[in-house]
């Protein structure tokens, strides 16, 4: 590309404005969503690119590249390397073009995404474990079958063909906007709305979003030139790219206002606010546009103004969502997660419940908080070591919460920012103890409502010790519980009584061979 010279703005103008693309895509809309709205205090909307045929922007750049090639390139048929999004926008664009597109994916792609291009039309050819083994042999394989080769993100058709996205926001929002948000991986989408709007509304700011772990467009802005990640963060797989394109970066280094970096829990929160003002369920990439107007609304203190968040995609696994909602409640800092060391002494669990049904907020007012997680195996005879999570109401109040539980002579380690914590010890607090004699184990199912604990707690009788406890909320309206206490066997008639008068459903799995296996000491 760098034989040709430059588009202008005003070139890039013209391009957006002729693009080919509604022969394939559709006009989506810019809709407000009111709850994200009411708790940052400013109107987001949202653009609906997730609402395109193959719920993604990118077939409007695929197309406009495909539809723009002289009839004897067409006719011969396009090649492209892509593991999701692009290769979906190719196959699409070709089928109506009538013409062959053969899609190099990674051999690691997930089935669902190539059985989506294969019920498009698209020849799929699997090669190597990366993006860049299947982008090297996609470029053979154009130059052996002459093949136009249709690029993701670096090509001007293709960026004029994503800018159209802009050219849409701005007739359906004439009036007030202050800033629109844009998720970024090689650029093209970036460079795109970049241009539109910064030719049409200049006054208008454009920030690009990238996740933490993937921010080779925001590095390569900072050095000035484009920088080359030696890895990548593959949670967000639609913005995963390790180089920029020259295109795309030098269009974005001189029209692009500023960028944001989000984290994975940022972004697991984000999919939660899509859903929950939507009901739809986007991919992480499609959500980071609204991490990221969250996010500066927060860092900047502003009130009042008009954000554009583009939804840029959902195409989203759905064995990820499993992940998705367990990092969401943390993302928002809705929940806040704590190692808490208790003395292994009778009633100091109990002690500790009590105290956390009437904690103290930021502010002093005491304000009942859900227990979301509880964690423990008796594993010392002096002290006890728990994972806990517990509700929170406001940004920054896990440290508060530490230093409260501090004073009333708990120790606790704050591990909500912790992924150790997160990611693993949270599924590992257990094992094999032999302080554990007498135990019985059983699993109960506990209403998922305020005081269920503290009853479960103040039915026992005081000679019986609690040595196992597993708890995670799952969203349900009852809990699933696993807890080990230690009966004498002359209490058993006694345990059978507690039982009854709980009135809590359960099931004894004291001869389960797992347990055996894993928790019995």
């Amino acid at each position: 590309m760098s034989s040709i010279p430059p588009l202008s703005t005003d070139d890039y103008l013209k391009k957006i404005l002729t693009a080919r693309v509604y022969d394939v895509a559709v006009e989506t809309p810019l809709e407000c969503a009111p709850v994200l709205s009411a708790r940052t205090g400013n109107t987001v909307l949202l653009k609906r690119e997730d609402q395109q045929p193959v719920h993604s922007f990118k077939l409007r750049g695929a197309y406009n590249k495909m539809a723009n090639l002289a009839p004897d390139l067409l006719a011969r048929g396009v090649v492209c390397a892509s593991a999701g999004n692009h290769a979906q926008g190719v196959a699409l664009g070709a089928r109506r073009l009538g013409t062959r597109a053969v899609i190099v994916m990674p051999t690691t792609t997930p089935q669902v995404k190539i059985d989506a291009v294969r019920t498009l039309g698209g020849e799929v050819v699997l090669v190597g474990e990366s993006y860049s083994d299947a982008y090297a042999h996609a470029v053979t394989v154009g130059q052996e079958q002459g093949l136009t080769f249709v690029h993701p993100f670096d090509d001007p058709d293709v960026i004029a063909g994503q800018g159209t996205v802009a050219m849409e926001i701005l007739r359906q929002r004439p009036r007030q906007l202050d800033a629109v948000f844009v998720a970024v991986g090689g650029g093209g989408l970036l460079a795109g709305v970049a241009s539109y709007i910064k030719a049409v509304r200049p006054e208008v700011r454009v920030i690009g979003v990238q996740m933490n772990d993937s921010d080779a467009f925001a590095r390569s802005v900072s050095a000035g030139e484009r920088v080359t990640l030696s890895d990548v963060g593959l949670f967000s797989d639609g913005t995963a790219v390790k180089l920029v394109g020259e295109e795309t970066f030098r269009i974005a280094r001189e029209l692009v206002d500023d960028y944001v970096l989000v984290d994975t829990d940022a972004v697991c929160a984000a999919i939660k606010d899509v859903f929950i003002d939507t009901r739809s369920i986007v991919e992480p990439a499609g959500a980071l546009s609204v991490a990221a107007a969250k996010q500066y609304a927060a860092m900047h203190g502003v009130q009042g103004q008009t954000f554009v968040a583009i939804l840029c995609g959902a195409n989203m696994n759905f064995d990820r969502l499993r992940f998705v909602a367990e990092r969401a409640e943390v993302g928002e800092e809705r929940e806040a997660l704590f190692a808490v060391t208790l003395p292994e002494e009778r009633g100091s669990f109990r002690r500790f419940c009590e105290l956390i049904g009437d904690l103290p907020a930021l502010g002093g007012e005491s304000r009942a908080r859900n227990v979301t997680e509880f964690n423990y195996r008796i594993s010392d005879a002096n002290k006890a070591h728990v994972f806990v999570g517990l509700t929170t109401t406001v940004r920054g109040e896990s440290a508060h919460i530490a230093q409260v539980l501090d004073q009333q002579g708990f120790d606790a380690l704050d591990l909500t920012h912790d992924d150790l914590a997160k990611e693993h010890l949270r599924h590992m607090v257990g094992g094999h103890s032999p302080l554990a004699h007498d135990e019985r184990l059983l699993r109960f199912v506990f209403p998922e409502r305020p005081g269920a604990l503290l009853q479960f707690l103040r039915l026992m009788q005081p000679n019986w010790n609690i040595s196992l406890f597993h708890y995670r909320n799952q969203g349900a309206d009852y809990g699933r519980i696993l807890v080990g206490i230690q009966v004498p066997q002359a209490d058993d008639a006694a345990f059978a009584q507690f039982l009854s008068t709980l009135g809590y459903p359960w099931v004894e799995e004291t001869a389960n061979p797992a347990y055996r296996i894993f928790l019995q000491s």
